[in-house]
């Protein structure tokens, strides 16, 4: 694709970085065949090639973005499918990114529209403050049908409340900061991302996690200095709360490979890790730049780690079916896809996978709140697809898909703590009910 930059304009690493994914597009258009929001909505300019049109365009005249733009851009669900089919290897995460900072920069969002997205960035990389907010959601839950209205604000009031949970569980003692010791020899040692809406949602993931790698043989550090990733403020374009909250991890995770070293950075919120993998990209101009790329280099989802350092079940297998649900952070934004997949059938688990598993199940971080009607279209094409298989449960590695697909005819749970429970951890509560426990 030919581009016109002025020099001066070049002279922006950023938009230096993305005339260079620009050129690297060659209209072929194959992108528009896995593109979750083309496939549904029929718009070219709801694909990643039209998308990529108009970031251009934007880019290029130096001028605010337009609504025609931000609509657009909004709509993209940075699944990145279009990434995986791409022959020509354009990074399209990278542009779409550097699009949605400048539109938060150069356009004036209609206010319900900026409060709910203040809003969203306000409470859910806070633990204590989504927590508090999930309290009182759930207790407000049956008031969703109320809203009245069809416009977008009422749409995602109401999608926020279907979103609670109807019990809020507590704060888990096992996400305190410190160290948790391997049980036996020491194989090593390890850190530990508790993320913040994963804590408030689903405690039992960390908790998991924790028991395993221990009983494995590896110290896991959890330290105080950390918090959000950063991925919620990034994909809505907030540049410097995002940076702010890479910033905090990439120097307490940096301390400690340099303290006592670490053998991996563990994330098992695959959403998280798609961003985490991608700090030495974020701060590549930033003085912590080679902090950052040292931790990149570390970090690891749970599967890949745990097939890695040698994961073995202890336990009979359950006789239990699990429709695995790849997701798209994990998929498509870190290219693992055989270690989930692998880890289950060496656990005893009958894994199936479903139609069409490229696709998005609608989650995508915040989308389920900013694009409630796309998201629910999806994640019910989602469901059908995973329930078609007749399973047991529905395995995920990412928080936000469990959190979309909750609710169907078939228990969801992740797939650490599958794993945990067929090498001596506790029975999930989804695997009782699979077993009609």
């Amino acid at each position: 694709m030919q581009t016109s930059f002025t020099p001066e304009q070049l002279r922006d690493p950023d938009i230096a970085e993305s005339n260079r994914i620009l050129r690297t597009c060659v209209h072929c258009g194959m992108c528009t065949a896995t593109c979750p929001t083309f496939l549904l909505l029929g718009d070219e300019l709801d694909s990643p090639r039209g998308r990529i049109y108009l970031i251009k365009d934007m880019l290029e005249s130096g001028r605010p973005a337009t609504e025609e733009v931000v609509r657009h851009v909004d709509r993209c669900l940075s699944c990145l499918s279009c990434m995986t089919t791409c022959p020509s290897g354009v990074n399209y995460m990278h542009l779409v990114d550097h699009a949605r900072t400048y539109i938060e920069d150069t356009y004036a969002r209609p206010w319900p529209d900026r409060a709910m997205r203040r809003l969203l960035a306000f409470l859910l990389p806070s633990v204590w403050r989504f927590r508090v907010a999930l309290i009182g959601a759930s207790l407000a839950r049956p008031l969703a049908r109320l809203i009245p209205g069809r416009s977008a604000t009422a749409e995602r009031l109401r999608a926020m409340l279907r979103l609670a949970p109807a019990h809020v569980p507590g704060p888990s003692a096992m996400e305190r900061p410190g160290v948790f010791r391997a049980q036996g020899p020491r194989k090593g040692r390890v850190a530990l991302l508790v993320g913040c809406a994963q804590q408030v949602l689903a405690p039992s993931i960390n908790e998991a996690t924790i028991r395993l790698f221990t009983r494995m043989g590896y110290d896991v550090v959890v330290r105080r200095e950390q918090g959000c990733c950063g991925a919620l403020t990034h994909h809505m374009g907030m540049r410097a709360a995002a940076m702010r909250a890479a910033r905090a991890n990439i120097l307490a995770w940096h301390d400690e490979i340099t303290r006592e070293g670490l053998d991996a950075i563990l994330i098992n919120a695959s959403g998280c890790g798609t961003t985490v993998k991608d700090y030495g990209h974020m701060f590549r101009q930033e003085p912590e730049a080679a902090a950052a790329a040292a931790v990149s280099a570390l970090a690891l989802d749970v599967t890949e780690a745990l097939w890695r350092f040698g994961y073995r079940p202890t336990r009979e297998p359950p006789g239990l079916t699990v429709a695995y649900h790849s997701a798209c952070s994990l998929q498509h934004g870190q290219k693992v896809t055989a270690e989930p997949v692998a880890l289950l059938r060496r656990a005893g688990f009958a894994v199936a996978t479903p139609k069409d598993a490229h696709l998005c199940c609608g989650s995508a971080g915040t989308y389920n709140i900013l694009q409630p009607v796309i998201a629910g279209r999806l994640r019910a094409r989602k469901l059908a697809a995973l329930e078609a298989l007749k399973p047991d449960l529905i395995a995920a590695g990412n928080i936000g898909c469990l959190t979309q697909l909750s609710g169907g005819a078939v228990p969801t749970v992740h797939t650490i703590e599958l794993l945990d429970w067929m090498a001596g951890g506790p029975q999930p509560a989804a695997g009782g009910a699979a077993r009609g426990a």
